[in-house]
């Protein structure tokens, strides 16, 4: 991409993992490929990174998918005008394919969640509460600072009593009555493709389970500021999209 000039370390180690027989490329989605926007129903894949991902999933032996936080209905919704059918999308942290959930979900404790959090939102001003097929999220990203806290503090304290499994993200605290982990979905992903090398890319802390699974000859790219274990690293989905491009240059 004209204007983008990629770390000259993460050039070769895209140009390798091009050169593998079966290449799986996985990415997230809110920070990663679409930038953070105030409310998230606007957010979309910046135009750079959906071309390469299409045709990134038009190559012979390439796999590409997203697994986001999102649900995966919401982010069909969100990516069905710009990416074809060939991007596999896993949506719940890992938990919810195409397929179906990887566990059965308790409703009625999500009911449970999903009231107890909207009890905690109601009187803050900017903290909003995402239900999903089988979570519900904490949104603090456009409450002040000190109505942010008090809400995350609150349903820390009730998620005592829930038995749930806990994630938190940049400025969000989500709660699913399923096990979700994007490494597990990750690895489900690297079985089903046959993958000989993996390139997985994200920006929040819930990606460090998928960095955490990298292997000898993947390449794991952190966007954005703060600690990982990725090798690599981007400012922005700016950079996303030329290191996409990258990758698919040097696989043609």
């Amino acid at each position: 991409m004209v204007g983008v000039t990629l770390p000259a370390d993460l050039r070769s180690a895209l140009d390798d993992a091009a050169a593998t027989p079966r290449l799986l490329v996985v990415s997230d989605f809110d920070g990663t490929l679409s930038p953070i926007v105030t409310d998230p129903s606007t957010a979309r894949a910046l135009p750079a990174a959906a071309a390469a991902l299409t045709a990134l999933a038009a190559l012979p032996e390439t796999t590409v998918a997203l697994v986001s936080g999102r649900a995966l209905a919401v982010l069909r919704d969100l990516t069905g005008a710009d990416l074809p059918p060939t991007v596999h999308l896993v949506g719940s942290h890992g938990a919810e394919f195409d397929a179906g959930f990887a566990d059965l979900v308790d409703t009625e404790l999500l009911a449970r969640i999903v009231a107890e959090l909207r009890e905690i939102a109601a009187d803050l001003p900017g903290v909003t509460v995402e239900t999903k097929p089988a979570s519900a999220a904490l949104h603090v990203r456009n409450a002040s600072a000190a109505d942010g806290e008090r809400a995350l503090a609150a349903a820390r304290r009730a998620a005592e009593g829930w038995g749930a499994h806990e994630t938190a993200g940049k400025a969000v605290l989500e709660f699913a009555v399923v096990d979700t982990d994007k490494g597990a979905a990750l690895e489900a992903l690297r079985e089903q493709s046959a993958a000989t090398a993996v390139v997985f890319l994200g920006d929040d802390v819930t990606d460090e389970k998928a960095f955490r699974r990298l292997r000898d000859g993947d390449v794991g790219v952190k966007v954005g500021p703060g600690e990982s274990l990725a090798r690599y690293r981007v400012d922005d989905p700016d950079d996303v999209a030329a290191t996409l491009d990258r990758i698919a240059a040097a696989r043609r």
